[in-house]
C-alpha cells in the first residue's frame, strides 16, 4: 500500500521540464517489463536452450573448408598509380543494398558455380554430372561483420575436396571480376565526355547567382554580423533587467515616502518652499495672532461690536496677503492647503529624500524605455537574418557543388583515359581453402551460442506480448492521454523498511512513509516539494485553500500523497489541516501514528468539538483523522453540517487537504468535491487499469467537478 512520489513539472505548467521522457519505452522500461514477468521468460528461455543443446548432440561430422576474399572500393593497381580509382568501385545501386551482398550473390551464379563443376568434373553419388542446386546446398557465401571480406565455404564428407572446390571457384570469380571491371573502363569515360559541358554551363551560373544575392543584400558576413547582434540583445536584456528592478525599488521607496508625508512629490517641493519663506511665515505669525485674538474678543463682545468688526476686517487683509505671500513663493507652483505653510524641521529632510528618489524613478523609467526600443530594432534585424543566411548557404552549397562536380570530370576524365589499359580487380585472396583437420560438428559451442541468442530472443519477445496483452496503465504517457487532466507529478516508488517492534519485523501493521519529513534531501521529497509549488501556480485564477484528494481504485497511494504534500507545504510556513474523510478504509491515523477514537465521524454527529479532536503532529501541520468508521459513510458526509465545518476550516487554516475515498468504491469523494476549490486525483502506474481509469474520468466529467490535475505514481518493481 505504501507509494511515494516524485514530481516532474507537466503542461501548461510543466512544458517548461520534461516533454518527450516518457513518450516510449526506454531501456529502463524494458529491464521492468523482464522483471515482471520473470517467470514465463526464464522458462521460455530453458525451453530453446535445452533444445539447442539437443540438436547440437545429434549432428554428423562433416568437413568444411573455407576461403577468404578481401574486397576494396579500387583495385590494387588503381590504388598504386591512383588513376581509375571509381573502376569496379562497390558503390550500392539502391538505399538498403549492400555492396558485398551483391558479389556474394555473384559468386553464387548460375554461371560461376557450372564453370566450377565443369572443371573439376564434379559428380553425384549416382555418377552423373553434379547439379547446381545440389552443389548449393553445401556451399556457402557469408559477410563477415564491420569488414569488407567474405567467407567461401563449402561441405562434404570426404576431408580433402571441398578444399580443392573452394579454390577453384574463387578462381573463376576473380577473373570474371577483372573482365567485368575492364569493360567497365570504356563505359565510364564516354560517360564523363558527355557531362563535362554541363557541368561547366551548372558552375557559371552559380557563380553568377551568388555574386547578385550578395550585392542586392549587402552581404559581408552574416555569422558576425548575427553573433554580434545577440550579443548585443542580451547585453541590453541584462540591462533592461538591472533598469527594471532599479524601477521597481525607486517605485517602492516613493511610495514609502508619498505614504509618510500623505503628499506627492510637487506638493512636498511647494510646502518646503513655503516653510522656508521668511515673508510667508512673517505673515503667517500675524495671521495667526489676529486669530488668536479674535477668538479671545468673541468671548467678550457681540459679532457685531466694533472690535469685533475691526478684527476681522484686520484677519481679511492678513489673510490675503498670506495668499498674496503663498502665490508669490511658489510661482506657477500650486499649494492644496494653509496646512502646509509649517512642516517643522524633519520633514523637510524627508521631502528632499522623497524628491530625488522620484526624479531617480522617472530617470529609470526613461532608460527602460530607451533599452527596450533599442533592443526591439536589433531583434527585428536578427528576424531577417536566419533567412539570408539559409539562402546564402544554399547558393555557396550549389556552387560549390557545381565547382566539385566540374573538378572532378575534368580530374577524372585525364585518369580514365589512362586506366583504360589496366588490368583491374577490386578483390583478392587473403586465404586460401586447406584440408580441414577437424569435422564441424565438433564445434558444438557455437550451437549453444545460437541456442542462447535465440533463447534470450523468444523470452523477450513473450515478456513483450504478455506486457501488450496487460490492460493496466503502465505508462505516464496513456495516463495523461486518458484523462487529460493538468499532469502535476509523476512519482517514482521509494523503498522503505518495514516497522520493528522488539527487534521484528510487524508484518501486520505497515508503517506508511513520510518522506518529505525523514528523508528531506531525497529526490522524492523534492518532489514533492515542487508539486506544491505548481499547486501554488493554479493560484492564478482562483484561490485554492480545499483540496480534495483521490483516485480511481483504492491502493493508488492517495493517502501517502495527502500525507507527503501536507508536510511539504507545512515546512514551507503554511497552516495546513490534513483530514481523513476515507471513513471505509481510514490510514491517516496509521501515518501518523495517532489514535482514532475520536475523529471526524464524531465530530459531524456532535459527539465531539473539531479543536479536540484536531491533533497538531508537527509544526504548522495538524491532523483530523476518521474517527469511529459509521456503518454509512455518505450518509454521515450529506450532513447539513459538513459544509458549515469545511468552511470554518477554510477561514482558519491557510489549506485543508482532504483524504477521500477512491470513486469507484464510494461516492463520498464527490459530494465532498462539490465543497472544495478542486479535486486531485492520484493514479499509480500498474494498478488502476484503463476500465477504472475511464469510469473515473466520466464520474468526475458528468458531476462537473473542477480536477485541479492529476499526480502519477510508479508501481514497486
Amino acid at each position: 500500500m505504501i507509494k511515494v512520489w516524485s514530481f516532474c513539472a507537466q503542461q501548461p505548467f510543466q512544458e517548461l521540464f520534461m516533454e518527450s521522457t516518457e513518450s516510449s519505452i526506454g531501456f529502463l522500461q524494458y529491464l521492468l517489463i523482464l522483471k515482471r514477468r520473470w517467470l514465463p521468460v526464464s522458462a521460455v528461455f530453458g525451453f530453446v536452450v535445452v533444445l539447442a543443446a539437443l540438436n547440437t548432440l545429434q549432428q554428423k561430422p562433416v568437413y568444411e573448408a573455407e576461403a577468404k576474399l578481401l574486397f576494396k572500393k579500387t583495385s590494387p593497381t588503381s590504388s598504386i598509380t591512383g588513376l581509375g580509382k571509381e573502376i569496379g568501385e562497390f558503390v550500392p545501386v539502391g538505399d538498403q543494398s549492400n555492396p558485398l551482398n551483391t558479389e556474394l550473390e555473384v559468386i553464387r551464379s548460375v554461371p560461376i558455380v557450372q564453370k566450377t563443376i565443369s572443371k573439376l568434373k564434379l559428380t553425384d553419388q549416382k555418377g552423373g554430372t553434379l547439379k547446381v542446386k545440389d552443389f548449393l546446398k553445401n556451399f556457402s557465401v557469408s559477410n563477415i561483420r564491420t569488414t569488407d571480406l567474405l567467407t567461401v565455404s563449402y561441405k562434404d564428407k570426404d576431408s580433402t575436396k571441398p578444399a580443392t572446390i573452394v579454390n577453384t571457384l574463387i578462381e573463376i570469380y576473380i577473373e570474371n571480376n577483372q573482365i567485368i571491371n575492364r569493360a567497365e573502363t570504356v563505359y565510364a569515360r564516354e560517360f564523363i565526355e558527355k557531362q563535362l559541358p554541363n557541368a561547366e554551363a551548372s558552375l557559371r551560373q552559380a557563380e553568377v547567382t551568388v555574386r547578385r544575392f550578395k550585392e542586392q543584400n549587402k552581404v559581408v558576413s552574416l555569422p558576425e554580423e548575427a553573433k554580434s547582434a545577440v550579443e548585443v540583445i542580451g547585453e541590453l536584456e541584462k540591462n533592461i533587467a538591472e533598469a527594471k528592478s532599479q524601477l521597481a525599488d525607486a517605485n517602492s521607496q516613493s511610495q514609502t515616502f508619498q505614504n509618510e508625508l500623505r503628499m506627492n512629490a510637487q506638493e512636498g517641493l511647494a510646502a518646503t518652499s513655503l516653510s522656508q519663506s521668511p515673508a510667508v511665515q512673517d505673515a503667517l505669525k500675524e495671521y495667526q495672532q489676529i486669530e488668536r485674538q479674535l477668538a479671545v474678543e468673541r468671548s467678550r463682545f457681540q459679532e457685531t461690536h466694533p472690535v469685533i468688526l475691526d478684527l476681522k476686517t484686520k484677519q481679511a487683509s492678513l489673510k490675503a496677503l498670506l495668499q498674496e505671500q503663498i502665490q508669490q513663493s511658489l510661482g506657477t507652483q500650486k499649494q492644496s492647503a494653509n496646512g502646509n505653510l509649517q512642516i517643522g524641521e524633519v520633514k523637510p529632510r524627508l521631502i528632499e529624500e522623497f524628491v530625488k528618489i522620484e526624479a531617480k524613478r522617472r530617470g529609470l523609467a526613461s532608460q527602460v524605455y530607451a533599452l527596450s526600443n533599442e533592443q526591439a530594432i536589433y531583434k527585428e534585424r536578427v528576424n531577417v537574418l536566419p533567412r539570408l543566411e539559409q539562402q546564402q548557404r544554399e547558393l555557396e552549397s550549389k556552387l560549390q557543388a557545381a565547382q566539385s562536380t566540374y573538378s572532378l570530370l575534368l580530374q577524372k576524365l585525364q585518369e580514365i583515359r589512362i586506366a583504360e589499359n589496366q588490368n583491374m580487380g577490386n578483390a583478392r585472396i587473403i586465404q586460401t581453402a586447406v584440408v580441414p583437420e577437424e569435422p564441424v560438428a565438433s564445434r558444438k559451442a557455437l550451437s549453444i551460442v545460437t541456442g542462447v541468442l535465440l533463447g534470450s530472443m523468444f523470452s523477450i519477445a513473450t515478456a513483450l506480448l504478455l506486457e501488450a496483452n496487460d490492460k493496466s496503465i503502465r505508462t505516464v504517457e496513456e495516463a495523461r492521454e486518458l484523462f487529460g487532466f493538468t499532469l502535476l507529478g509523476v512519482i517514482p516508488y521509494h523503498k522503505k523498511a518495514k516497522k520493528m517492534i522488539g527487534g521484528k519485523r510487524d508484518r501486520e501493521q505497515p508503517v506508511l512513509d513520510i518522506v518529505v519529513r525523514d528523508e528531506p534531501e531525497s529526490p522524492t521529497s523534492t518532489a514533492y516539494r515542487m508539486l506544491h509549488a505548481n499547486l501554488k501556480f493554479l493560484k492564478a485564477n482562483k484561490d485554492i485553500k480545499i483540496i480534495v484528494v483521490t483516485s480511481s481504485v483504492p491502493k493508488e497511494g492517495k493517502s501517502t500523497l495527502c500525507a507527503n504534500l501536507a508536510v511539504a507545504m507545512a515546512q514551507l510556513g503554511r497552516q495546513v489541516l490534513l483530514v481523513d474523510a476515507d471513513m471505509p478504509h481510514p490510514l491517516q491515523h496509521q501515518i501518523w501514528q495517532l489514535p482514532n477514537q475520536v475523529g471526524l465521524s464524531n465530530v459531524l454527529v456532535g459527539q465531539a468539538e473539531a479543536k479536540t479532536a484536531i491533533k497538531e503532529v508537527m509544526v504548522n501541520l495538524e491532523v483530523l483523522t476518521s474517527g469511529v468508521i459509521p456503518a454509512n459513510s455518505m450518509a454521515l458526509l450529506d450532513s447539513p453540517s459538513i459544509p458549515s465545518l469545511i468552511e470554518k476550516f477554510s477561514a482558519h487554516y491557510d489549506l485543508v487537504i482532504i483524504d477521500a475515498p477512491a470513486l469507484n468504491a464510494s461516492a463520498d469523494a464527490l459530494m465532498l468535491g462539490k465543497m472544495a476549490d478542486g479535486i486531485l486525483l492520484a493514479v499509480r502506474l500498474g494498478v488502476v487499469d484503463l476500465a477504472n481509469a475511464t469510469f473515473a474520468k466520466e464520474v468526475l466529467e458528468k458531476t462537473g467537478q473542477n480536477v485541479i490535475g492529476q499526480a502519477i505514481g510508479f508501481p514497486k518493481v
